[in-house]
């Protein structure tokens, strides 16, 4: 069945229905009617099974709810801060993200970092698509956890006001302290709110790494190859997602 996303701000079981896009997609896109059923959720765990009512329009579908159920919170909340790459690997990287299960990540504005954010609005808007990015992941994924996407900022800025969030903070480092995560987990085997940093392409400046550290983040290393930016971050949330998402919450 295809599946739509729909916010918890509009879920009402009394009288479901899509809106807006998701409303023109399954109507003008997928050409669904009346009778057929759909799944729906709400990026907070919460999903339903429906069955389209008559009355459907691009603006408006109405549902009838059949069955719905709780997908369990995660044991770990993991948040990635990814240094903007360039091109379109960020949206790659969201994508993967959401697929493995990270409840937040913050796009970050790095010394080395290529794309840059000029303003406010443009800020904003990278924001708001970045987050359309982790909607359709999760649509297809069948994830019904959805993670919230930062606005661009600067690590310094990032790390003042949310690095007591955490009760463990990580960073992929090439510097020659650097330890397996395996290292780091065993010194906090069951950390509620986990972060990982993951630079730009040439790494975080020797100075930001610096600041990562007076944070409060452990260097971690990712092997002996040097990993292309969207690599590195897959690769951190694989090993934290395995040792981290599978533990009885």
């Amino acid at each position: 069945m295809h599946r739509f996303y729909l916010p918890s701000g509009s879920w009402d079981a009394k009288s479901l229905a899509l809106e807006e896009a998701e409303a023109h997609h399954a109507v003008n896109v997928l050409r669904l009617r009346a009778g057929e059923r759909v799944v729906v959720f709400d990026g907070a765990g919460r999903e339903a099974t429906a069955e389209i009512l008559e009355g459907a329009s691009k603006r408006a579908v109405p549902l009838k709810v059949l069955h719905s159920q709780q997908s369990p919170p995660l044991a770990c909340r993991l948040t990635l801060a990814q240094a903007i790459p360039k091109g379109k690997n960020m949206d790659l990287i969201i994508q993967k993200a959401t697929e493995l299960g990270a409840a937040e990540i913050q796009p970050l504005l790095s010394e080395r970092t290529v794309a840059r954010c000029d303003d406010i609005a443009e800020a904003a808007a990278k924001q708001e698509k970045w987050q359309q990015v982790a909607i359709e992941a999760a649509k297809q994924c069948g994830q019904n956890w959805l993670p919230t996407i930062g606005r661009p900022r600067p690590p310094k800025d990032f790390l003042a006001e949310r690095a007591r969030d955490f009760d463990l903070l990580l960073i992929a480092s090439l510097q020659p302290d650097a330890k397996h995560p395996r290292v780091w987990l065993r010194d906090h085997p069951t950390p509620r709110r986990a972060l990982i940093l993951v630079g730009p392409e040439g790494d975080f400046t020797p100075a930001e790494i610096g600041l990562a550290k007076a944070a409060g983040c452990h260097p971690i290393t990712l092997g002996p190859i040097i990993l292309r930016t969207e690599t590195a971050a897959l690769y951190c949330l694989s090993v934290l997602s395995y040792e981290l998402l599978n533990r009885e919450a």
